[in-house]
């Protein structure tokens, strides 16, 4: 007989919570193969890749997302531009039913509306395909993280890599981004050292006058 798992490890391999496991037991979608004296839950590993398997047949993601980005109002044009790119593509391969979302935000910038928005459709595995014209039209930095995440979740991430779509203007502003980022927590560690240096000459200040007054 097949050895048996913890309510704490089921969830674990699940990727939810031991609540959420509580929840399916109730709901009669995942039930316990036993339980313990104590009426612990117990499953098996064999019971919990079947579940995962159903999960991701019942939940297999149809969308297609193509994503377009610049970083200001006045770059529209270049936006245009990438729409008309990706959907000549779309229409080359004949792939139907394509939503194309378009934004303009910063890269760097990983608090935009409608970016959070596609993250948690691909989350929920909702998209299929993700079509983009160049990697930095998702993302400035960190695209194989976010690759990697829409793939763990069924999303396919399709780049065209078209080079003239990432425009010089861009990568010039996002480094300017950067440098005032870290000259501000430059100018915030100067001070916090002036104010901790301040604190420390007044406690010896306090010390030297305590010593004298005994």
């Amino acid at each position: 007989m097949e050895s048996t798992i913890s309510t704490g490890k089921a969830a674990k391999l699940l990727g939810v919570s031991v609540k959420t496991l509580q929840r399916w037991e109730r709901e009669g979608r995942l039930i316990p193969v036993a339980r313990t004296d104590s009426n612990r839950r117990l499953y098996t590993e064999t019971q919990i890749r079947e579940f995962i398997g159903l999960r991701q047949a019942n939940h297999a993601p149809t969308k297609l997302v193509a994503y377009c980005r610049v970083s200001s109002a006045a770059q529209k044009p270049d936006l245009a531009n990438q729409r008309k790119v990706l959907e000549e593509f779309v229409v080359a391969k004949g792939l139907a039913g394509v939503e194309f979302i378009e934004e303009v935000g910063g890269g760097l910038n990983f608090r935009r509306k409608r970016f959070l928005a596609l993250m948690d459709e691909i989350g929920r595995r909702e998209v299929r395909m993700l079509i983009l014209a160049h990697r930095d039209r998702l993302t400035r930095f960190g695209f194989e993280w976010f690759e990697h995440y829409a793939q763990t979740h069924g999303c396919e991430v399709l780049v065209l890599n078209q080079e003239r779509l990432s425009p010089e203007q861009e990568m010039v502003q996002d480094l300017m981004t950067i440098v005032r980022c870290f000259s501000s927590r430059l100018y915030g560690l100067r001070n916090y050292r002036k104010k901790l240096d301040e604190a420390l000459k007044q406690d010896a200040n306090d010390v030297k006058k305590a010593q004298q007054c005994n």
